[in-house]
């Protein structure tokens, strides 16, 4: 028995540090990198790692340097070259899309090509998983093991990382208790918590589904300025007061509220993501722009929480099929699909369109 923390719970040290500006080492047998996310880089530290020596690389997803025209000569990740004169400013710039179309130059821009990129790789997926632009500075060291043991900085060697980062995290039960609600006076609250210290995540249980029959059930990804502002952005309110109302209708049911706000990227890359398509670009375009997928949320973690309670098929409320997929590949079955389509407005009527077109829902 040892209190040494494990793999998992290193991943989420690592992913503090990184939102707080803190360096991160990983290793790769005699490989090494020590890795900052370029959003929360300060003067200080990129100073200190330039007196370490070495070629300074921002390390970015083939998405951004996409938008970029970078070369991504490694696929999903560009490794771009810090000119020896660049600064804070150049390194947002080219990891932040803010400012793209008033300076669309960024270049020339010189992508590394030889040499192993599994650590640059591992860098910015940690720091994606964190929330924060999917955009690393990475220098390459000799001695990972050292640098990290003398400046007291989290160690990641990836060899046991890589598997983690991938995997859904089981989620376990914390505490239920009743709520009655608008939508019925039979309600239930219950809160899970994933292992890997992730976000918490909620199943609100409508009266008392048989746990042998297909539940009616919706996964709703968290939307702080659908559910809570009122949004006419988007149709995740109205899609979780109708959702609720159904269920308190038909007596039963249960909605799963993921904390994956903003298909997974967290509320700030929302907000980033709303600037662009203020620059007219749609909300998929944005996403990639900002360096992410046009969704990035895991469902694996609604099919854990309904096996968790007891189900294992679902009469599932939604517009979206990769939520059908999803389920049916994690050994939830899906009986039925059920259609929800409200909150159409004037100012979400584009958003609807580029979902239906681009993500395939069926509106």
């Amino acid at each position: 028995m040892t209190l040494r923390p494990t793999i998992v719970e290193n991943l989420n040290r690592a992913r503090a540090d990184l939102r707080m500006g803190v360096p991160v080492v990983f290793t790769s047998g005699p490989r090494a990198v020590v890795a900052m996310a370029a959003e929360a880089l300060d003067a200080a530290r990129l100073a200190q790692l330039r007196v370490m020596g070495g070629d300074l690389v921002l390390a970015l997803t083939g998405r951004r340097a996409e938008t970029l025209k970078a070369r991504a000569y490694d696929g999903d990740i560009a490794r771009i070259v810090i000119p020896d004169d660049a600064g804070l400013a150049w390194i947002r710039a080219v990891a932040d899309p803010a400012d793209d179309l008033k300076a669309p130059m960024k270049g020339p821009l010189r992508s590394l090509r030889e040499g192993a990129v599994d650590l640059h790789r591992a860098a910015v997926n940690l720091v994606k998983s964190a929330q924060l632009l999917p955009a690393a500075v990475v220098l390459g060291i000799s001695d990972g093991p050292a640098l990290a043991l003398r400046e007291n900085l989290t160690l990641i060697p990836i060899a046991a990382a890589e598997a983690e980062l991938f995997r859904a995290p089981p989620v376990y039960p914390v505490v239920s208790a009743r709520l009655p609600m608008a939508a019925s006076t039979a309600g239930r609250v219950h809160i899970f918590r994933p292992e890997d210290g992730g976000a918490e995540h909620y199943a609100i249980e409508i009266g008392s589904p048989p746990r042998d029959l297909p539940v009616f059930a919706r996964l709703h990804s968290a939307c702080f300025t659908g559910d809570v502002l009122g949004s006419l952005k988007c149709d995740c309110g109205p899609q979780l007061r109708s959702a609720l109302a159904q269920m308190g209708a038909e007596g039963a049911g249960v909605l799963l509220y993921l904390n994956q706000e903003g298909r997974g990227i967290g509320l700030a890359n929302k907000m980033r993501a709303y600037s662009l398509q203020d620059q007219s670009f749609d909300t998929v375009e944005a996403n990639h722009r900002l360096g992410f997928e046009d969704d990035e949320r895991d469902f694996r973690l609604g099919a854990a929480i309904l096996r968790e309670m007891g189900f294992g098929a679902v009469r599932l409320l939604t517009n979206n099929p990769a939520k059908v997929r999803m389920m049916t590949a994690n050994g939830i079955t899906v009986t039925e699909r059920v259609p929800l389509r409200v909150g159409r407005t004037e100012h979400n009527a584009a958003y609807l369109a580029t979902k239906a077109a681009k993500s395939g829902h069926l509106l």
